[in-house]
């Protein structure tokens, strides 16, 4: 049934406000802690749920806790969101099907107004079937407008942790400041999910994974300098049963759980999801090796076990080979969330792989988002009517040239390798005149942020957006802190900042403006290590560019030779481009 009207008590609105805050904060730190009050048998109580919605289903009792890879949410609207599991009792199980016999389970759920689930608004039963995986989404409609819920499955007498999703504010009004993470780039091999849980603690109201959220390589194909702290299991993953059992491992780590549990999720793939450096139809070795139907079989296996494994709507179910994934989500009147594919539709890369000085980059043929998407990116700029519209997006947008003379050598994997298509994105929202521009980005292992521009070599081409990118959660390993400038800005202009520590971005939205925090952790190697900012960038509303607020001091270790220009320069390209 709906949920009923709140009805307030008469207070002023400075008490209503932080009597929320208290509420919100409260209630979210539970979530994290895991610390919700089930039972203490771990029983879900359902106060005058119906029978059928308590029974068990029919055959054997599951041998134990089916709830291995946690719970999440995703995609909200002004109305609701997407609630996801998947169950395993062996998250382990190589043939990628977590320890679950061969039949359908009933999974009932729940939505509660409160972190204790005192106040049910929402409850149903769900099937989680084999042919899926066991994994479960449920889509709900009919809830209030930018508030928090709590969500919680049970099955077989077992019950989830919870987690805490939000709705979006109406349409018709700007709701609260939106505080929003973004990240990408998690192999698992390369060290601790740190920054997750780090991610979590600071209680964003979204999040946004741009890509690469598992990789696909088998044990040691990918090795950071020191060893890798922990090993994947199995083979490369090229069938569904390899892609299901990599998520499982990856989603068996506790503080990926925990960043999912703490809020909603907007999520796209980008290479790894697949195979590395994979464009449209054709796989990473070319066009000729292997042929084309295998790495199409091999598409749509890894396409079906994302899906899955994420918080995704119906709309994004895969056919085959094909997948919908970009989209728009409308948060208030603050902002339009343009969440772009790359990978699938794209040409492939001109001149192959890496950092080349190739004239087809330029050719305005070329595309990096196909015609259909990049339409309809066109179109949404034109009909906003948001205060900040930004783009989640998986490659580095700006133009990044690591060529001192003459020449121009740039990343064809990137934007830079589709010149012209970012030309006309760029001049859609220009003539669309949107409001405020801003591209988000991951993929590269660093955190960089910049100016955009419709034209990079013209020294006098005003800015008209800014482009913050996020470093990997693991990628690289633990890299090195710095001064936040790189060799490449004296010839760049555009570029502002650059740091090569894991991390994530928090960013705060509000009507007036965007504040970036650049977070970083010292080391994955090891489990626990402490976040903080490495620098923090603000976007004024109506002022397009980025101004700096804050930066870290560095002081080099002692003893530690400081880094030339061109070791920097080798790095970058390294830390990008190395693969086996």
């Amino acid at each position: 049934m709906p949920e009923a009207p709140h009805t307030r008590a008469a207070a002023s609105p400075t008490t209503t406000e932080n009597a929320s805050a208290l509420a919100r904060l409260v209630g979210r730190r539970s979530v994290l802690a895991g610390s919700l009050a089930i039972g203490a048998a771990g029983v879900l109580s359902v106060p005058g749920a119906p029978s059928a919605a308590a029974a068990p289903s029919p055959g054997r009792r599951l041998p134990g806790d089916p709830f291995t890879l946690g719970i999440a949410s995703g995609d909200p609207d002004h109305h609701g969101f997407v609630i996801w599991t998947r169950l395993a009792v062996d998250p382990h199980a190589a043939d990628g099907l977590g320890g679950m016999p061969s039949r359908a389970f009933r999974v009932e759920w729940q939505i509660a107004a409160d972190d204790r689930f005192r106040r049910i608004v929402r409850r149903g039963l769900a099937q989680a079937r084999p042919e899926s995986a066991h994994s479960v989404h449920v889509e709900l409609n009919g809830l209030s407008a930018g508030r928090d819920y709590w969500y919680r499955f049970r099955v077989d007498g077992h019950v989830s942790p919870a987690g805490r999703a939000r709705t979006a504010p109406h349409p018709s009004t700007f709701g609260e400041a939106l505080t929003m993470g973004f990240v990408s780039c998690s192999q698992f091999e390369h060290g601790y999910f740190t920054a997750y849980r780090r991610l979590a603690e600071d209680e964003p109201d979204l999040i946004l994974h741009l890509g690469d959220y598992q990789y696909e390589y088998k044990k040691g194909d990918y090795t950071v300098p020191g060893g890798n702290p922990r090993d994947h299991e199995g083979p490369e993953t090229v069938t569904l049963a390899d892609y299901r059992h990599r998520y499982a491992q990856y989603k068996s780590d506790p503080d990926l759980r925990a960043a999912h549990a703490a809020a909603p999720w907007l999520v796209v793939f980008d290479d790894h999801e697949v195979e590395n450096n994979w464009a449209g139809t054709v796989p990473e070795e070319g066009s000729d090796t292997p042929a084309p139907a295998d790495f199409l079989k091999r598409r749509a296996a890894a396409f079906q076990a994302y899906y899955e494994n994420m918080p995704l709507r119906r709309s994004s179910l895969p056919h085959g080979p094909d997948m919908q994934l970009y989209r728009r989500i409308r948060w208030g009147r603050l902002a339009n969330l343009h969440m772009l594919d790359t990978r699938q539709f794209r040409d492939d890369q001109a001149c192959g792989d890496g950092y080349k000085n190739c004239a087809a980059a330029d050719d305005p043929s070329r595309t990096i988002t196909g015609g259909a998407q990049e339409k309809w990116l066109v179109e949404g700029f034109r009909r906003s009517a948001a205060r900040w519209d930004i783009l989640g997006q998986q490659v580095f947008f700006g133009q990044r040239d690591r060529d001192a003379g003459p020449l121009k050598v740039t990343s064809m994997d990137a934007w830079d390798g589709y010149t012209a298509s970012r030309e006309r994105i760029t001049r859609g929202w220009v003539d669309a005149r949107v409001r405020n521009a801003v591209v988000l980005t991951g993929d590269v292992h660093a955190h960089w942020a910049g100016d955009l521009k419709i034209d990079y070599d013209d020294p006098s081409a005003k800015a008209v957006g800014s482009e913050l990118v996020c470093s990997s959660i693991t990628s690289g390993g633990d890299g090195s802190d710095g001064d936040g400038t790189h060799p490449w800005f004296k010839y760049n202009p555009a570029l502002r900042f650059y740091s090569n520590q894991r991390g994530y971005v928090l960013t705060r939205i509000d009507r007036d403006q965007m504040k970036a925090d650049f977070k970083t952790v010292p080391t994955v190697r090891t489990p626990g290590a402490a976040a903080s900012t490495k620098a923090t960038y603000v976007i004024e509303d109506r002022v397009p560019g980025l101004t700096q607020t804050y930066l870290r001091p560095y002081t080099k270790p002692e003893g530690m030779a400081a880094k030339t220009a061109p070791d920097l320069d080798r790095q970058t390209v390294q830390t990008e481009t190395a693969h086996p």
